[in-house]
């Protein structure tokens, strides 16, 4: 029999009720569960006075689960630590989970242990491990059933991965809107897009006290400006984005997804019949992600238009050769700025 000796120590046997030298072994294991041919890794003790296999309680319970657990995966269902993963991200109880699901008041504890679930239970969980918002749902219907302190620890935990949940999806989102420009590195500014960049281009406009009434549309031209003066400078841009050429000046694409992204100090204005997104950061912050050389060139971009109003920035904008010789929504090509007005 192929086996693998783990480690050896001295104690009373219960195989030969004798004390000596007993082994510990991992052997490669082979049978047949609900139909279907398993493999897996059990761990047994080994008597060389017996030349026998065999088992104590706690391994009995861990071979079983390794047993279920190869089932498991060669059924395509979660396994019992892919379970109990599921139920530690949002820092949940096997039993307050259950009454998130409506489930058995076991039935978690028996899925992360000795039971496989059912593909219906499975699907369950796996729609729970990728949508915190629904996490959320559940729990705002079974608040009366938890206590108080419970709530409001998955509360939070959910919030805090529906909100990572979120701009992972917006960033995704982005990124697949730049999919068609792909290998194009010069409509890009000559560097790869960078969306912490970006954020922190925001941030950093955003909380200057020299950048007055910044809301969207003056927003975009900052940007753009930002991005041109780098390239003009240094032969390269700061951010990566593209931008096109639309009515009111240059505008990023996915600019709707990027001002929501995390960290970004956005906040929505009722203007009555519409909404504005007004930008502002207060407090002593910092901009991880920039180079002082890069600083230095938006703080030149905010001296010169910081305080331009929003009409005021967009008529500079339409003066720029840039702007003028690219076609209604065309992308802007970084090889005008070599003029740029700045």
């Amino acid at each position: 029999m192929d086996m693998e000796v783990i480690r050896i120590e001295k104690r009373l046997c219960t195989c030969c009720m004798e004390e000596h030298d007993v082994k510990m072994v991992r052997v490669k294991e082979h049978t047949v569960f609900k139909n279907t041919q398993v493999e897996y890794i059990a761990f047994y003790l080994y008597c060389d006075n017996a030349d026998e296999l065999y088992m104590e309680e706690a391994m009995i319970s861990k071979n079983d689960k390794a047993m279920k657990d190869a089932y498991r995966q060669s059924a395509g269902l979660l396994t019992s630590k892919e379970i109990s993963a599921v139920r530690g991200k949002y820092g949940v109880s096997q039993s307050d989970l259950c009454v998130l699901l409506g489930w058995g008041g076991k039935t978690v504890t028996r899925y992360e242990s000795h039971q496989v679930q059912d593909k219906a239970h499975d699907s369950i969980l796996r729609k729970l491990d990728r949508d915190p918002e629904w996490f959320l749902h559940l729990l705002s219907e079974a608040k009366d059933c938890l206590s108080a302190e419970a709530y409001r620890k998955y509360s939070e935990t959910a919030a805090i991965l529906y909100e990572n949940d979120q701009n992972s999806y917006l960033k995704r989102a982005i990124e697949a809107s730049y999919a068609r420009f792909k290998g194009n590195r010069m409509l890009h500014g000559n560097v790869e897009l960078s969306l912490e960049k970006a954020v922190d281009v925001i941030r950093y406009f955003a909380g200057s006290a020299r950048v007055t009434n910044l809301y969207k549309v003056k927003l975009m031209k900052l940007m753009w400006y930002g991005d041109a003066l780098s390239y003009k400078k240094r032969g390269y841009a700061i951010t990566g984005l593209i931008y096109q050429a639309l009515p009111m000046g240059a505008v990023p694409i996915g600019h709707d997804s990027l001002i929501h992204l995390k960290g970004v100090p956005c906040e929505e204005v009722d203007m009555g019949e519409t909404l504005a997104y007004h930008f502002s950061l207060a407090g002593d912050v910092d901009f991880p992600t920039l180079d002082k050389e890069e600083k230095e060139i938006l703080d030149t971009i905010i001296g010169r238009l910081g305080r331009m109003t929003k009409d005021e920035i967009v008529n500079f904008m339409h003066a720029e050769e840039a702007y003028a010789k690219t076609a209604p929504r065309e992308v802007i090509q970084f090889k005008y700025t070599k003029n740029l007005q700045i």
